[in-house]
């Protein structure tokens, strides 16, 4: 107790994640029969346009009342979607929605290819993602992060069936910037047997484990990094039109696994 002034000079620190579900129900503006059942986050400098296409599949699209956080209908079930890029703003959504209520986490969005056969458009489904974001570490457990299994094979088969896109699963890495990657990252990547890398998929996974969501990611390569080509080099017009036609399957298979929920 300060003498002076008679004030506690105890200090009282508290975690935002102590903040009940109801507070963040109200915070967005939520009814109790609107809360989300699936959440898909989608990392992508390109978010007005992109952003603009999503919403277009969803019925009742509404901003919740916090920014960014979209609210819709997919066949008369409760959907939310965010643009969120990087790991910081991903760990917000997925940690808000699973607070809520929601079943399931869905990643999408772009990344690199590691390894030599991979090529623009064709889709990566990562069966488990090694956390180097400086996020995913806080949460869940173990070297990597891990999909659910079951979403993994049923979004490889409905991709497989939408897409003329070569689909591959296996192991992946989320790190914290593109700016900070190294050429010598991605030759160790590459020798590790990564097929691929992006900022957000290994806190997707982190954060669904640690709340019980179940969590699925859908990346289409774009940079093909044994290549030297980056996103900001020149494609030709058939390299564009598959990454297109990759960007539409992956929002529409994960639609698809959120018809396919219980």
């Amino acid at each position: 107790m300060d003498e002076q002034s008679g004030e506690s000079t105890e200090l009282n620190f508290r975690s935002i994640l102590e903040v009940s579900s109801g507070y963040w129900i109200e915070a967005m503006g939520l009814a109790d029969d609107e809360i989300p059942e699936a959440v898909i986050v989608e990392g992508s400098w390109w978010r007005a346009d992109r952003q603009a296409w999503r919403l277009s599949y969803l019925e009742d699209v509404r901003e919740l009342g916090l920014p960014d956080l979209f609210w819709g209908r997919r066949n008369g079930r409760p959907v939310a979607f965010c643009m969120a890029y990087g790991a910081p703003r991903t760990v917000e959504v997925v940690y808000l929605f699973s607070m809520l209520g929601a079943k399931l986490a869905v990643q999408i969005g772009t990344c690199g290819g590691l390894q030599r056969h991979l090529q623009p458009g064709d889709i990566i489904v990562p069966e488990s993602a090694i956390p180097a974001d400086g996020v995913a570490a806080h949460f869940g457990n173990g070297a990597v992060r891990r999909a659910t299994p079951a979403l993994v094979e049923a979004a490889r088969a409905e991709l497989e069936a939408r897409s003329e896109a070569s689909v591959y699963v296996g192991p992946h890495v989320t790190f914290s910037s593109l700016f900070a990657e190294s050429a010598e990252m991605m030759k160790a990547w590459h020798r590790e047997g990564l097929l691929s890398v992006e900022m957000e998929t290994a806190t997707t996974f982190a954060v669904a484990e640690q709340y019980g969501l179940d969590a699925v990611s859908l990346l289409v390569v774009w940079d093909e990094l044994t290549r030297g080509r980056r996103f900001s080099d020149p494609m030709s017009d058939a390299e564009v039109a598959a990454l297109d036609a990759g960007n539409r399957h992956v929002y529409e298979v994960a639609l698809a696994l959120i018809d396919d929920l219980p």
